[in-house]
């Protein structure tokens, strides 16, 4: 059995993999593969792991459709066509739960940086910019007894709101399409309608996959909605918000800052205007980049794959419905 891997991936994963008697190929590249030289790499391959945003839509599956499986090594996975993977009889599988905490440190991270001004004025020492004191010029602002606000409060957003619940006794409102029982009991967390999230939320923090529904959801009628003084937190995909309404909202003072591990596109535009903009911080997606949630995510990848191959369901299968056909 041949599996084709699109990257380098921790050694842990492909020990796994090796130890099962499969032949692997790493793509190792620094440069992202074209459809075409996927879907060719692909041909003598039996299953495919997928690392990054490979284009896996309904001409990638048509192409491909003799493939068993396809482990995916992340959580999200918009860039998949899962209904035509289904039609095709191609399990998908995903890598839920073991990021959580990491992407939750990072949303943490991006919301403390982004209310102390933290990635300007590191820059601004560079730039010789340290000098005179002024008791009014580059304030932040304190976190302490605030309301976080979760949109989808699943694993990561429980993280999230643990973190900000026990480090500045914050309060937690969020919106989900479900409640959280749970979050609500062990939290108190409160469930409210994504309008009064908006208006309620001091740090609003983004935790949901990029849907239909959810795509280019924060735009201008969103922000305008929001305090003066909200902090905007995107640690899960790029395209839920509009970068350009989201840098109007800025400079025009409607939202007072935000922290993106996450741009539309990515990689964003190193002269991009929210780079150099005093209450922005900006990290280039990495959520999950600790040495333990790589291994784990690779494991969780692996072990998806050798299931397939054994002729057995993948652990994390996101559309189970093609093991009815």
């Amino acid at each position: 059995m041949n599996i084709f891997v699109t990257r380098i991936i921790p050694q842990k994963g492909l020990d796994l993999l090796n130890a099962a008697g499969f032949e692997v190929t790493q793509y190792t590249e620094k440069k992202e593969l074209s459809q075409e030289e996927l879907i060719s790499a692909c041909k003598d391959s039996d299953a495919l792991l997928s690392v990054g945003s490979n284009k896996i839509d309904e001409y990638f599956l048509q192409q491909c459709s003799h493939l068993k499986g396809i482990a995916l090594m992340s959580v999200g996975y918009d860039n998949v066509d899962v209904e035509a993977a289904t039609r095709y009889g191609v399990p998908v599988s995903n890598t839920p739960g073991v990021l959580s905490g990491a992407t939750a440190d990072v949303a943490f991270l991006l919301m403390l940086a982004v209310s102390r001004n933290a990635f300007y004025m590191h820059n601004s020492i560079g730039k010789g910019d340290w000098g005179f004191y002024e008791p009014t010029s580059n304030l932040g602002q304190e976190l302490n007894g605030k309301t976080l606000g979760v949109l989808g409060l699943g694993r990561i957003g429980t993280e999230l709101a643990q973190k900000c619940k026990a480090a500045y006794y914050m309060n937690v409102i969020y919106h989900n399409r479900n409640p959280n029982a749970e979050a609500e009991q062990t939290l108190a967390a409160q469930y409210v309608s994504f309008e009064s999230l908006l208006k309620e939320s001091d740090v609003l923090s983004v935790h949901v996959n990029l849907t239909a529904e959810t795509k280019g959801l924060f735009d201008k009628s969103a922000f305008n909605q929001m305090k003066p003084s909200a902090i905007f937190i995107n640690t899960a995909r790029g395209a839920i918000h509009n970068e350009n309404d989201l840098l109007e909202a800025l400079e025009n003072h409607i939202i007072w800052g935000a922290g993106l591990d996450v741009t539309n596109p990515e990689p964003m535009n190193r002269n991009h205007p929210l780079l150099s903009m005093p209450n922005v911080c900006v990290l280039p997606h990495i959520g999950s980049a600790t040495v333990e949630t790589r291994d784990n995510m690779a494991v969780m990848a692996a072990k998806n794959i050798i299931a397939v191959l054994q002729n057995q369901k993948m652990p994390q299968t996101i559309n189970p419905e093609v093991y009815q056909n």
